[in-house]
Formats: C-alpha cells, structure tokens, sequence
C-alpha cells in the first residue's frame, strides 16, 4: 500500500484526496498541509490522516513513501526540492515551478539525486481520446503529420485572469501534448491577436497561438476563454493522405424540437475525470513496481515553461520567437516520458 502525503487540500488537493481515498487500488493518503489550517484539519479528520503544520514536514513524516503538491503555484519549487532532498517520488501538479529557471533548478536537481523522482501533472497524456489519436498516428494510418488544428474553450474565466494566462495557465495543457504526441521539441512559437470577444470585456481574448515543432509540423492552438456555451476541447492531425481527430465524447445524442445536440462539458473537471483517475493509477502503478514514476517528467515541465515564456514574448512582440532550451541531462532519455 503506497502512503501518501497530500501538500495543499483546496479544491484539486481535495479531489485527488477523493481520488485516491474512494477510487484508486493500493494507495492511501496518510498524510496532509495546508495554508488554511483549518481546512486540513477538516480533510485530515475526515479520511483519519495526520495533520501537519508544513509541506516539509509531511515530507519528512516516516508514514509518508510519496508526495502529491497541490499547493499555490510559487511554492511548487520548494517542495518539489524538498522531495527531492528526501529521495521520495512526488507528483506535482501543473506549473512544476513559475519560472523556468526554477523548473531548471527542478531539472539538475533530480539529474543529480540520479534517478526521476519527479512527475508533472499534464492529465491530457492519459485522455482516452488523445491516446488513440496518438496510438493512430504512430501507427502510420494517416501517413506523416504536417499540421494540428487545436481548440481550448472555456466558457468563463474568473476576474483574476489575464491574457499571458492564456498562455501560462490554458495552452500550456496544448503546448505539453503536442510535444508527447510528435515526440519532438518545440522549436518557436507566435501569438497572432484576432477581434476581441465582448463577453470577456477588457481581456483579450480569444488568442490564436502557432507552434512549430522541430519536425516541421505546424501546431495551431485557438485559445477561447469566454465563449459561454461550455468547456470544448478539440483537436485534429492533419497527415499526407488523411486526418484523425477528437470525436464526440458524448454517449447520447438528443432530438428535440427539430434539433440534434450533443451536450457539451461545463468544465475541465467534467471532460477530464477519468482521465485524471488513469493519470494517478498509473502513477501509483509506476511506483509500486520501480518505486520511481513514468509520466510527464520535470524535463516536460520545464520545456513548457520555457515554450509558454516564449509564447508570452510573442504576444507582446507580435513576431516569433525562438523556444532555447538547456541542455537535457541524460536522465531524460526520451524528449517526453
């Protein structure tokens, strides 16, 4: 049985802890922190775990073998770190730190301690529908990629939310996928800046961001953030004599009225559930047979923060701009795990 230390009991924390609790095979949280206190007094009550005053503390606690950071963004790189230091596997979820330097630190980090410990949290690799995407273009059915036509749509975002998050926060999701799904880098990226959608008022929003892999295939990703109707996440590979593309998730279609609909997710947490449940089985899984994780590694976390630092660039630029990135210790073997 895999014990777990959950770092960050808000709303994600708190569905993994779900997840891993009512769900999942083999695992059990023992272990959790959160800046509210109260909070994770009330989740380490309810699921009989200890309640620790810091993320370095559940670290450190001897009935803890894994980490799961679920906490603000800014603090992903001191746990991680800390992980690290303990030689205990952790699973952070997205961004791995908010820099790319600090991804970067991230990175030597584990390449010293020797071997992955590190696991990112980029759901959409264990998407039952990209997967046979994925499983249909390494098979060659459609011939070699040129181009994918991407589509991020959110119905609303929250008053907080501003347009390099575009970016940082929804297109990173695009941004990790295409490079697991052509297992190649991305070489440059360019933002262009169509009519503003009035639903989103001062934001400008929607974006249309173009990737260009190393393999010279072309990636467009529509980023929509306030197109009100539901969350709709699309994408087609575009091959020398075919296409394949994301299909309807819906197992009803319904007539009424003179129309035939198919209902539209209300958000990520809807089209992505079991996705993620594959997602952190697997990594448990991974761990139970190796004791080290298999998924997106801290190589993949830095490539998007660097990738999404140089979209950013090109929103305000209005030209492309190169993707640089450091050299890849040998730990990671593969461009995506």
């Amino acid at each position: 049985m895999l014990r777990i230390g959950v770092i960050g009991t808000g709303m994600i924390g708190q569905d993994h802890i779900r997840r891993m609790t009512h769900v999942l095979a083999g695992v059990r949280v023992t272990a959790v922190t959160d800046v509210n206190a109260s909070v994770a007094e009330a989740v380490g009550a309810r699921i009989g775990a200890t309640v620790h005053a810091t993320g370095e503390e559940v670290i450190a606690d001897s009935s803890v073998d894994a980490v799961v950071v679920c906490s603000w963004g800014p603090t992903h790189e001191q746990y991680v770190l800390a992980a690290i230091a303990a030689g205990k596997p952790v699973f952070c979820e997205k961004p791995l730190a908010t820099t790319a330097e600090a991804c970067l630190r991230i990175v030597e980090a584990e390449a010293a301690h020797g071997r992955r410990l590190v696991q990112v949290g980029y759901m959409r690799r264990y998407d039952s529908a990209y997967r046979e995407l994925k499983k249909i273009l390494d098979a060659g059915d459609i011939g070699a990629p040129l181009m994918m036509h991407c589509a991020h749509r959110n119905a609303r975002v929250p008053s907080h939310y501003e347009k390099e998050m575009a970016i940082t926060d929804t297109a990173v999701h695009e941004i990790d996928m295409v490079r697991w799904m052509f297992g190649t880098e991305i070489k440059a990226a360019r933002v262009l800046v169509p009519r503003k959608n009035r639903n989103g008022g001062e934001l400008q929003d929607p974006l249309f961001l173009i990737l260009e892999m190393a393999n010279e295939v072309l990636v467009d990703v529509e980023i929509s953030v306030n197109i009100r109707y539901g969350y709709d996440i699309r994408g087609e590979i575009v091959g020398e004599h075919g296409t394949a593309s994301l299909g309807s998730l819906s197992p009803v279609r319904v007539r009424t009225s003179l129309r035939a609909a198919d209902p539209v997710p209300a958000d990520w947490r809807e089209r992505f559930l079991a996705a993620y449940d594959v997602e952190f089985q697997e990594w448990i899984d991974s761990l139970a047979r190796t004791g080290a994780p298999v998924g997106p590694s801290a190589w993949d976390g830095y490539a998007a923060a660097v990738v999404s630092d140089a979209a950013v660039a090109a929103l305000h630029s209005g030209s492309a701009e190169n993707v640089e990135l450091a050299e890849q210790p040998k730990l990671y073997s593969e461009v995506t795990a």
